[in-house]
């Protein structure tokens, strides 16, 4: 079964759509983010706003995604960088107690 939504506008007062004499009317292309197909269509600007928010929800759990997997690398990448620092200071404290040795003798 399916369903017929009448095009009646909530924004006047329920009167049938004016389609192209509307500003709110307008064409959206792109991929269905329910189901994948693409989607080439006319309609309501208030009636494509549940699928918009929808694909807006998933690009920002991609983005947090994202920014997880950069701060993990970033995490591995300091790691590193501090065992650097700690190798370096090291040598460096070993290089001065060798010159304090033959400053002594």
């Amino acid at each position: 079964m399916k369903l017929e939504v009448k095009q009646n506008c909530p924004l006047d007062s329920f009167n049938p759509c004016r389609e192209l004499e509307c500003a709110w009317f307008m064409k959206i292309q792109g991929k269905n983010p329910n189901n994948g197909k693409d989607i080439e269509e006319w309609g309501c600007a208030m009636s494509w706003l549940p699928i918009l928010l929808v694909e807006n929800a998933q690009q920002s759990r991609s983005t947090g995604a994202a920014v997880e997997s950069f701060r993990n690398e970033m995490v591995v990448a300091n790691a590193e960088n501090i065992k650097a620092l700690i190798t370096t200071a090291q040598i460096q404290s070993e290089i001065q107690s060798k010159k304090q040795l033959k400053i002594v003798e």
